[in-house]
């Protein structure tokens, strides 16, 4: 069983300071652009080379988030990223989009690919597909518990697999919040999120933080993570400061290597930064009430100036975390040499001048120990030392301390690369326009309760957990029908797989896949697949992409604008929502549990306020909550007059609750401005 890695956050190179010299095993950090936290420093192409060798010396990997989405006017920049980066030797790239992992592995073929937290992987069949893709490691969801945790390991041994252990928990699944573009247009697949989630937010008129979850903390389980086969625990923060990365990491090296993490530790982490303490509700099972919180007036003046002083002692010196074997011979009439190894590479040093004769006291060998074990200011140590030493030999200490010297620094500039990437400078090609060849239009529900006009309808999306009579009284009335697999599919892909069989034998081939893992298991059972909004796909890669893997057609991300839309490449069909409550979040918490309201009180549906006053309807499948956007998007039309649009899709969330959707001619006839609404980024597109 191998050690689990301890991996920090590192927003500034004084934080990989710290992380290092705390004893972390490896770093996570962005580069200027495509980072999905752009508002840390950072790092350019030379700090991030700095900081490659800084982390290689000491046996530290590192890892480039390249974690957005990216846009195809961005694809040459992407690429001239990906080259810097392996360049500059970075061990692996964290990617959410699927064509910046597919533009990567053209450009730089031997560099490690790692799924970011934003692909939403939350279940064995993304998993699956994404080994499938040639990616090395997946970073699992925060919302998973340790036996779904235990289940993707067990299913997908070959992957590596990365826990977040410590940091800030977002309220929506990763990849899958939409709250801060769609309201202000700072996207968190850009690294943009305006932390909406952390402002006041009421259920039932009480409360005021609905969307804020307490941070993470699954340091006491290392252990447990370790035996699952958790390659890799994960500390979150490139935004906080080096005192925070250096007392999470100080804290997972005491779990990991003792065991347990002593008071004092604890007492740094939770001073350093907390939201009234900390949570292990998604991995132990025990969501609700208790797993909410906010950032208060203690939990600021908590980080004092004493505790910052006294947790930056702690890493003011190197950590001798590299061993070492050496060799030093000297005899009377030839050239002192000294050798040093770490296992992998060697470096001998040899000075120009032959040793001396001794005339009064010879060279002592316990001396010549004593001096060359002299490492203190290198992360160097050495463990073994043979000395081959004639009895008569002469020779200054200042010899001695130059052989140490450069012994070490040569053997550091060859521990600088790790990695021989072969690197393709390849020309990104201008995609060629698409035209649409057939206009369609899909209706997707969430219930059978479809109204006779959508019957001329290409396809009705259903619920994948509807009556077997119902969907038979559907397609013997004439509907069209297709299924959608469930955005969330935690802890139920075996009743998924059964659902979609069951729909099969009643002749219905087509399913709506919001999810890799959905897109899996849709392949599998030979199903035509339709992409949804959250798969994320924002330029021509993906497409092809999409494409490639046997899609029929897919939806294009709501957070792309009109103009992007139509530039988009390839020959996979594409389409946009035209109308719809945009899902906000996707949660696996219930805004419901922030005033302790049971499910047992609760009928699957209820309301938000925010601060002004907005209402945003949630709903709940028992498995996971969408938020929905107080306004529904319209952009009824634009598909239909766009010659590179091929369908449009009518998103119907809150039938018979709110919308009244019984025809669609009727629906799309009716004057828009006798509906509040709002063309959301379809025009105004994110930053």
């Amino acid at each position: 069983m191998n050690k689990i890695e301890i991996l920090a956050p590192c927003g500034a190179f004084e934080s990989v300071v710290a992380a290092v010299r705390s004893g972390a095993d490896a770093v996570y950090l962005g580069a200027k652009e495509f980072s999905a936290r752009a508002g840390a420093e950072n790092f350019d192409y030379d700090g991030l080379r700095e900081a490659v060798e800084y982390c290689h010396i000491r046996s530290v990997l590192v890892y480039l988030t390249l974690n957005t989405i990216v846009f195809d006017s961005e694809l040459e920049q992407v690429k001239n990223t990906i080259i810097a980066a392996a360049e500059a030797d970075v061990d692996a790239l964290i990617v959410q989009n699927i064509g910046v992992a597919q533009l990567a592995k053209k450009v730089a073929p031997g560099l490690s690919l790692h799924a970011s937290t934003q692909m939403s992987i939350h279940s064995p069949s993304g998993a699956r597909l994404l080994y499938e893709l040639g990616f090395k490691r997946v970073v699992l969801a925060r919302e998973l518990s340790r036996d779904e945790i235990r289940e993707i390991a067990e299913a997908c041994p070959e992957l590596e697999l990365e826990v977040f252990v410590h940091g800030a928990l977002c309220m929506s699944v990763s990849g899958q919040c939409y709250f801060s573009s769609v309201i202000g247009s700072r996207s968190g697949n850009r690294g943009r999120c305006a932390q909406t989630c952390r402002l006041p937010f009421s259920v039932r008129g009480k409360g005021k933080y609905a969307l804020s979850l307490k941070d993470s903390s699954l340091i006491d389980y290392l252990g447990e993570l370790e035996e699952m086969g958790v390659a890799s625990a994960k500390i979150e923060g490139r935004l906080k400061r080096p005192e925070y990365v250096a007392a999470s990491v100080k804290a997972c090296v005491q779990s990991r290597d003792e065991g347990r993490v002593d008071e004092n530790t604890r007492a740094q982490l939770a001073g350093v930064f907390s939201r009234t303490g900390f949570t292990d509700g998604y991995y132990t099972s025990k969501r609700g009430y208790d797993m909410f919180g906010y950032r208060q007036k203690e939990d600021v003046v908590s980080a004092t100036s004493k505790l910052l002083a006294e947790i930056r002692a702690g890493y003011k010196n190197e950590l001798q975390r590299v061993e070492l074997r050496a060799k030093f011979k000297a005899f009377t009439g030839e050239k002192p040499v000294f050798c040093v190894t770490d296992g992998v590479n060697e470096v001998k040093i040899t000075l120009p001048d032959p040793c001396e004769r001794a005339v009064n006291k010879p060279l002592d060998s316990e001396k010549v120990r004593k001096q060359l074990l002299k490492t203190g200011s290198t992360p160097y140590r050495i463990t073994e030392l043979e000395i081959e030493l004639g009895s008569d030999v002469s020779m200054p200490f200042s010899s001695l301390n130059e052989l140490r010297r450069a012994a070490l620094e040569g053997l550091g500039d060859k521990r600088k690369k790790n990695n021989y990437y072969e690197i393709f400078d390849i020309d990104i090609e201008k995609p060629s326009e698409h035209i649409a060849k057939d206009k369609k239009r899909y209706a997707r529900f969430t219930s059978t309760a479809i109204g006779e006009g959508f019957k001329e309808v290409d396809i009705n999306f259903v619920p994948l957990d509807s009556s077997e009579d119902e969907i038979k009284r559907l397609i013997n009335s004439g509907f069209k029908l297709g299924a959608e697999i469930p955005r969330a599919l935690f802890s139920r892909e075996n009743k998924i797989e059964k659902q979609l069989e069951r729909f099969k034998k009643l002749g219905v081939e087509d399913v709506l896949c919001n999810n890799l893992a959905a897109v899996y298991l849709a392949k599998k059972h030979n199903l035509k697949i339709h992409g949804g909004f959250g798969l994320n796909f924002t330029n021509t890669l993906d497409l092809l992409w999409a494409e490639s893997c046997g899609f029929e057609d897919t939806e294009v991300s709501f957070e792309l604008k009109n103009s992007q839309i139509a530039a988009l490449g390839g020959e996979l069909p594409r389409g946009i929502i035209s109308y719809g409550y945009l899902p906000v979040m996707l949660t696996r918490n219930c805004p419901n549990k922030s005033e302790n309201i049971s499910c047992r009180d609760c009928s699957g549906r209820g309301k938000m306020k925010d601060r002004l006053g907005k209402t945003f309807i949630f709903y709940c499948d028992g498995y996971a909550t969408e938020i929905l956007n107080t306004l529904p998007v319209e952009n009824i039309g634009f598909a239909e007059s766009c010659r590179n649009l091929d369908f449009e899709i009518f998103r119907f969330s809150v039938e018979n609750f709110v919308e009244n959707v019984e025809n669609i001619a009727e629906f799309i006839s009716e004057s828009l401005n006798s509906r509040k609404n709002t063309h959301g980024l379809y025009l105004r597109g994110i930053k």
